[in-house]
């Protein structure tokens, strides 16, 4: 099986924590160089420490908010002329603020517009010229199993996470005759810090003990417990392998086996 990313280019968005940071640390012991992607420029020092570099790899990182699509695309524009090729791009941004879709404003979804589905789409057209010149593209977008499932209480996030799904699977059909896949990864409940303050937001609704909202979560899972970022990061790494040549288009659900659909 050949996993090897040697040589490989890739771009993480949203990597100074959380899914993101472990993609990248997954991706860089395969042997890609990594540049992270992210707003938190300090948060990005830090991570860029964690990335492996056995393969003498100079990682590097890019600083902008993805609030902005406009200062996304400056900051990518101006790092793009000096490369010639990218192969990989992983998709990842914080999820829309949590919250009843009745309660929500116009405002809470043409911001998660903005953030998820127009940057995807900046970023991606960007990169998509020097993969065809490399002959090899991997583009994986970290969503969410609401996209199967709706998830109660997030109603601007199943919105905007189903969009970016159509999103992906219509450029997926576009571009794989160029030798590039395009995938989604939806992690399910996994220890990041949104996952942390969800708990958290639900202990303090429910006036119940924190422990026992945690460890109900890991008993409704089959595999019983929450996931890891580093279980959602071995299989983005994997699907921008040569490996996942001939995996184009599909949501894979990393859940532990939490969703009841197929």
């Amino acid at each position: 099986m050949d996993l090897n990313l040697q040589g490989k280019k890739a771009i993480v968005c949203g990597s100074s924590q959380g899914l993101g940071l472990a993609s990248a640390i997954e991706l860089s012991k395969l042997g890609a160089t990594v540049t992270l992607f992210s707003r938190n420029k300090e948060k990005l020092k830090k991570a860029l420490i964690a990335l492996d570099t056995s393969y003498k790899q100079q990682h590097e990182y890019l600083v902008a908010d993805f609030n902005y699509p406009e200062e996304v695309k400056s900051i990518l524009t101006t790092f793009l002329e000096k490369k010639d090729v990218i192969h990989i791009l992983v998709n990842n941004t914080g999820g829309p603020k949590g919250g009843k879709i009745t309660e929500a404003t116009a405002e809470d979804f043409l911001a998660g517009f903005r953030s998820h589905v127009l940057c995807n789409q900046i970023i991606s057209t960007a990169v998509i010229p020097l993969m065809r010149r490399a002959g090899y593209g991997r583009i994986v977008n970290i969503i969410s199993t609401s996209v199967k499932q709706p998830i109660p209480g997030l109603g601007v996030s199943n919105t905007i996470r189903g969009a970016v799904a159509s999103w992906s699977k219509t450029l997926s059909s576009e571009i794989a005759q160029y030798g590039i896949t395009v995938n989604n990864v939806l992690p399910g409940y996994t220890r990041t810090a949104r996952y942390d303050s969800l708990m958290k937001a639900k202990a303090d609704s429910t006036g119940r003990p924190l422990a026992e909202i945690e460890k109900e979560m890991a008993e409704s899972i089959p595999v019983k417990r929450v996931g890891e970022p580093i279980d959602l990061g071995a299989v983005v790494a994997f699907l921008c392998t040569p490996a996942a040549s001939y995996i184009n288009g599909v949501n894979l659900p990393v859940d532990g086996g939490r969703l009841a659909c197929l």
